[in-house]
């Protein structure tokens, strides 16, 4: 049996979730007690009660010269139809009353109405041959006294009791969050202070969270360190291959020059990609319309056909602003190579930050959009006709930004333009 409907109702977080299991045990076991004792106990006796009283009512009622007798311990009083009461007079939560106006009508013949207004008397109106009768007798006679102290006693140490496991339950669950909000700071790539507490299994968790971050750390770094040192060593060989070609025929020289430029170029991009993104320094306030803004102003002075279109929403969001700009010069130098004019637009919302940029160049097929972000990845001929070929980096290092920020970089086809539309989209 499936129950993914109701999965649509259940709470999304732990601390919800918690809650739920803790509370529905405790109501679930007060209900079934509260239900078992109230109709063996409080009903059971107050319709034995009232039956006794009603038996005597009988007898009185069918003896007419022994019912000063019978009726000693009672009040009556005649009354007239204009005295009959129009209602029960019962209390909304005064559920014995029911059984006790319940028991009267079926064992007195004359009955005409029962009516309980409190917890000390209850009033019968009976019909005599001579004439309405009002019967006033004490309510400990015909029900069980005080059925409301049960109720209020588990409810008072239900809650009781709730709130104190509760209490305790936030303590269990709060290292789960501390190291949840840890590794999704390490995600959007911020090094979060956080040390293991709580329970064995969650100590082992977070263990386990410091040695793998402390890794890819170590990774990156030693990554960073070995592709400095290629820089250095390929950069000088290839100094020497210029200084080398510039002795020979220009017109010899000219191909293999375009040759070691090429090389030099692709040894800059693959460079710019491994590059740590700690180097663009740590997340940090920043208004991400006037970024847009003065990137879009930085490539128009550059003679590009960039224009920014459309602002939504302002305010400041964390971002390394070194690694967005370069993200936002990647895809509009990608546009403005493939396309002739782009348009930069920036969304500012409580939940999150999008920048897009969209041009009206050839575009990428669906199939092939997960493609262009891997990184090396040239998409020849489509992207490419009659146009500068790049070395295949530009989304890739988006998309490894936007991950860094813990965003993403989503491709789609540009419902304005036509061609390309790329979207950095970051969680606030």
């Amino acid at each position: 049996m499936s129950f993914e409907w109701l999965k649509r109702y259940l709470p999304r977080g732990l601390y919800g979730r918690a809650f739920l299991i803790l509370i529905l045990p405790v109501v679930t076991l007060q209900l079934v007690i509260s239900v078992i004792f109230i109709q063996r106990h409080f009903e059971e006796v107050t319709r034995q009660m009232s039956s006794e009283v009603a038996r005597a009512m009988s007898v009185a009622l069918a003896r007419d010269n022994a019912f000063r007798e019978v009726m000693l311990d009672f009040e009556v009083r005649p009354i007239t139809e204009a005295d009959l009461p129009t209602g029960t007079g019962r209390r909304w939560f005064d559920f014995s009353a029911l059984v006790v106006n319940r028991t009267l009508s079926e064992n007195l013949p004359n009955f005409v109405a029962a009516r309980l207004p409190n917890d000390q008397e209850v009033f019968v109106y009976l019909r005599r041959a001579d004439g309405l009768i009002e019967v006033t007798f004490d309510r400990d006679r015909a029900s069980a006294s005080n059925p409301h102290q049960l109720l209020v006693y588990m409810i008072f140490f239900g809650v009781l009791m709730t709130a104190i496991a509760y209490l305790y339950l936030r303590n269990q669950l709060r290292p789960i969050t501390r190291l949840a909000d840890a590794a999704q700071a390490f995600g959007r790539g911020r090094h979060a202070p956080y040390s293991p507490s709580g329970a064995v299994e969650v100590r082992n968790a977070g263990h386990a969270f410091l040695d793998m971050r402390a890794r890819i750390e170590r990774q990156i770094e030693q990554r960073t360190m070995m592709l400095s040192g290629v820089s250095h060593d390929l950069r000088t060989p290839i100094t020497r291959l210029k200084l080398g070609l510039s002795m020979l025929d220009e017109a010899e020289s000219e191909p293999l020059l375009g040759d070691v430029a090429e090389m030099e170029r692709l040894i800059d991009a693959f460079l710019e990609f491994a590059r740590d993104n700690a180097e663009a320094g740590a997340p940090e306030p920043t208004d991400p319309v006037e970024l847009a803004t003065r990137v879009v102003e930085d490539a128009q002075r550059a003679g590009r056909a960039v224009t920014l279109r459309e602002v939504e929403g302002a305010g400041e969001v964390a971002l390394r602003p070194v690694a967005i700009r370069r993200a936002l010069e990647n895809l509009i130098g990608n546009a403005v190579r493939y396309g002739t004019r782009c348009e930069v637009s920036v969304s500012v919302t409580r939940n999150a930050l999008r920048l897009r940029v969209e041009d009206d160049g050839p575009g990428i097929a669906p199939d092939s959009r997960e493609e262009a972000t891997r990184p090396f990845t040239r998409l020849d001929p489509a992207r490419n006709q009659n146009r500068g070929s790049g070395v295949g980096l530009g989304l890739a290092i988006a998309a490894d930004i936007a991950r860094a920020h813990g965003g993403v970089l989503r491709l789609g086809e540009s419902e304005t333009m036509g061609g390309l539309r790329a979207d950095i989209v970051i969680a606030r």
